[in-house]
């Protein structure tokens, strides 16, 4: 477990991401035309009782009990104490990486009966409701099984198996689900899906299990320690233990912000809507999925890494430390630009070409529902996902306890905006469940302004605040001139085809005017970003 240069960990990391974006490519292409075969199957009722419901429910259960366990021992390496040798650590991180199972018994139990008892008469009079609970709690416990041999393979760097067994995983849910949508009686639909997440969650441990066949020793044992006095009996790595009590604490309010607007969904809106709300959610957070999210947690492992040997090597070679910062405020700094690209792309030529797009992807049944609005929302809460991100990824990776104390305070309060600002956009101003997406995208904004606010201190506190100026993550003048004016141009040509059927044949020209305007914009990006880009770059390229 010893602590990997910024050069090796960066290639290790980086040939994760790129796995895990072809991983969620595959993933996602698979359940999107899934997706677009389900939604012509089954009703607006029974999608949104298992994309909105079930999956808050197995989210939930996953979330409270794994994740900031997950986080936590991302650290293992370096936030283990020098007087414990490689093997002591080894076990008390194993033992620590069993805690995910203890909090899923009763996190699942209790999760399970608060949805069954708060379910509204349409959602629970369906058939087969309860034994599809039964079948998603058992799905979660699958995965919970799985993840001391999860967080072992991670942090032995082992990314291939995580890629193998979700691509098995994907592939055999969306084959179950299908076959029994198809082959069984029409009121089987919820049993559908799942038998679908219960074949993920059971090909998901059966995969762990056999990439760590050589070793399926998982029962916690005490390791006796020798200090300069005395010696002690140890169960758990102190620093990595309180890590993740103080994270696992936090996730309860990061669940609700990261999931609130679904907590609302199946509460204030019908069953129809919430199907609408589902496959809304389902496009647009298609490329969200599979690029940030991979980049996201790939972000959180390199960071995680990266400052854990930056915080090691600070008294023992400062030049270490120096380029462990240099080398994480590169990449954050990278990845910032690119958003803020995105986020230009997004907002210039997604309102007027999103229309005719919702026409031809989205299922006729589902264009009287909240889908339509809803994805035009999507246009910027993809951009603010990305940015909250990796922001956030660093922050988990970086923050003491003292730090996430601190952020919990800031999320109870963004909590309360968020839940002010969906109920009042929602239903004071009339705007549905597309008020709740904007409520995210508010929710999404501060977050991410109180992670880069921590960035700065972070790295204020090392004498290194010159490495993250905001400017860096901002493209020059003429790139902003170039999509503006590209923005003025499409949303004429917008107008001007308002009442044109919404075709691609009747609409050709209009999309000509984007295809254009989109490449007149890379061609400035060309010209006036090629230094900036090498300048951001050169680093990595020098540690290959």
């Amino acid at each position: 477990m010893a602590t990997a240069k910024p050069s090796s960990l960066l290639s290790a990391t980086l040939a994760s991401g790129s796995s895990l974006v072809l991983l969620q490519l595959f993933s996602r292409v698979v359940t999107f035309v899934l997706n677009q075969a389900l939604v012509r199957i089954v009703s607006p009722q029974v999608f949104g009782t298992t994309s909105i419901q079930f999956e808050l429910l197995l989210s939930t259960i996953l979330f409270l009990s794994r994740e900031g366990v997950r986080n936590a021992l991302l650290r293992a390496p370096s936030s283990a104490r020098s007087s414990l040798d490689q093997t002591a650590t080894a076990r008390l991180v194993a033992n620590i990486s069993l805690l995910p199972i203890l909090l899923g018994i009763p996190t699942a139990i209790i999760s399970a009966f608060v949805y069954l008892g708060t379910s509204s008469m349409a959602t629970s009079s369906q058939p087969h409701f309860r034994e599809s609970v039964i079948l998603y709690v058992l799905a979660a416990f699958f995965e919970l099984l799985s993840e001391p041999m999860y967080i072992r393979t991670q942090n032995e760097l082992r990314f291939h198996v995580r890629v193998r067994a979700e691509g098995t995983a994907v592939m055999l849910k969306t084959i179950t689900t299908f076959l029994v949508l198809v082959g069984a009686p029409d009121n089987w639909a919820l049993i559908a899906f799942a038998l679908g997440q219960a074949a993920y969650g059971l090909t998901m441990l059966l995969s762990f299990v056999v990439a760590c066949s050589d070793n399926l020793d998982f029962r916690p044992k005490r390791v006796t320690v020798s200090r300069k006095d005395h010696t002690e009996t140890l169960l758990f790595e102190p620093s990595l233990f309180r890590l993740s009590v103080a994270m696992t604490g936090q996730s309860l309010i990061k669940h609700f912000l990261t999931e609130g607007d679904k907590f609302l969904v199946s509460r204030l809106s019908p069953l129809a809507d919430q199907g609408g709300y589902a496959v809304a959610a389902n496009y647009g957070s298609l490329i969200a999925r599979i690029v940030f999210q991979p980049i996201e947690e790939t972000a959180r492992v390199f960071f995680s890494k990266a400052l854990s040997a930056s915080e090691t090597s600070d008294t023992k070679s400062p030049g270490q430390s120096k380029e462990a910062l240099q080398t994480a405020a590169t990449v954050l700094l990278t990845l910032l630009l690119a958003f803020t690209h995105l986020f230009l792309l997004a907002v210039t030529f997604g309102p007027p070409y999103l229309s005719l797009a919702i026409s031809l992807i989205l299922p006729r049944k589902y264009l009287a529902t909240s889908a339509p609005s809803i994805l035009h929302v999507y246009v910027y809460y993809i951009p603010m996902m990305a940015f909250n991100g990796v922001l956030e990824a660093f922050l988990a990776s970086a923050a003491s306890p003292a730090d996430l104390r601190a952020q919990s305070r800031w999320m109870l309060i963004f909590s309360g905006a968020f839940i002010g600002a969906a109920v009042g956009l929602a239903r004071g101003l009339g705007m549905g469940d597309a008020g709740l997406v904007w409520a995210n995208v508010a929710n999404l904004t501060l977050r991410a302004m109180y992670a880069w606010s921590f960035v700065r201190r972070y790295f204020r506190g090392r004498n290194a605040v010159d490495l993250v100026g905001w400017r860096r993550a901002v493209p020059p003048l003429p790139v902003l001139t170039a999509f503006c004016t590209a923005g003025v141009v499409v949303r004429a040509s917008a107008k001007t085809y308002a009442n044109v059927p919404l075709n691609l044949v009747a609409q050709r020209w209009h999309l000509a005017t984007g295809v254009a305007s989109i490449l007149g914009c890379l061609l400035t990006c060309i010209l006036f970003e090629r230094k900036t880009v090498l300048r951001l770059v050169n680093p990595l390229r020098k540690m290959r």
